[in-house]
């Protein structure tokens, strides 16, 4: 269920209650536990660890970080300098890739958190952010450099198997209430609409942009720089902004113009 804009500002408000001391707040944000036993372990492997130079680096990551996680599965290859929040609500599987600088941010009061599945590789500096919500990657999917995926306010997104996931690319997000004009539109509430689904097989060109709401179906392309705002059917190559079918994959025939798609 989405979370009101309500129940939002009242986790903000927790974030920022100054009632609680600093080390609170971090645990709650950071952390995800009030564990002080938990809390130094994180530490401990983040600090020692989470720089490391070399094979060295990679092989302490690789035996200390599986004890931070919810879950992680054989042959897990962490790089440098991870961002990690929240790591309990993370789960990886077999043979997963996660290059420097990359993002698991599974923050959220209500939220289960970050589903990473068989074989996926993230390139440097991918994000997955929760802010209340879920994210799931499927098997063998690839995410591009600088990539993001956003679930916000209860949404949940799911990113299919086999997926490619070009560098640059912006799902998710957020979208607030901008009816009224006589108060600033961060404080009339975030406007979830439901999150993302992106097939099985599915190519998204570079910065390629899918909103809060939009759908992407299976083996379907998008081309580089467009913007999903509505649902595109399997199966089909699209472009622009707002991106719109050109050519069904399974059809000779294009529906619109080509000169509407630029490269993938």
């Amino acid at each position: 269920m989405a979370l009101t804009g309500d129940k939002l500002n009242k986790a903000h408000a927790k974030v920022t209650d100054k009632s609680q001391s600093a080390m609170k707040r971090y645990q709650h944000v950071v952390v995800g536990s009030t564990s002080m036993l938990f809390l130094l372990r994180f530490e401990l492997v983040t600090m020692l660890f989470g720089g490391m130079y070399g094979a060295a680096g990679l092989w302490f990551r690789q035996k200390a970080f599986c004890r931070l996680f919810k879950r992680v599965g054989r042959g897990v290859v962490f790089g440098r300098n991870l961002t990690i929040r929240h790591p309990r609500k993370i789960e990886i599987g077999d043979n997963v890739v996660i290059s420097d600088g990359c993002v698991l941010d599974a923050v959220g009061e209500q939220n289960r958190g970050i589903r990473i599945g068989d074989g996926v590789m993230m390139g440097q500096n991918a994000m997955l952010r929760c802010k209340n919500g879920d994210i799931d990657v499927g098997a063998r999917t690839g995410l591009g450099a600088n990539s993001a995926v956003y679930a916000t306010g209860g949404n949940h997104v799911r990113i299919g198997s086999d997926a490619l996931i070009a560098p640059f690319v912006y799902i998710g997000g957020g979208q607030y209430h901008h009816e009224r004009t006589d108060v600033p539109i961060v404080e009339q509430g975030a406007n979830p609409r439901g999150g993302n689904e992106i097939g099985d097989g599915v190519w998204l060109g570079a910065r390629v942009t899918v909103i809060d709401g939009a759908h992407v179906g299976r083996d379907t392309i998008v081309s580089a720089g467009s913007m999903v705002m509505h649902e595109l059917p399997g199966y089909a190559i699209a472009g622009g902004v707002p991106a719109r079918v050109v050519r069904m994959r399974d059809r000779d025939e294009p529906v619109v113009s080509e000169s509407a798609v630029v490269s993938v």
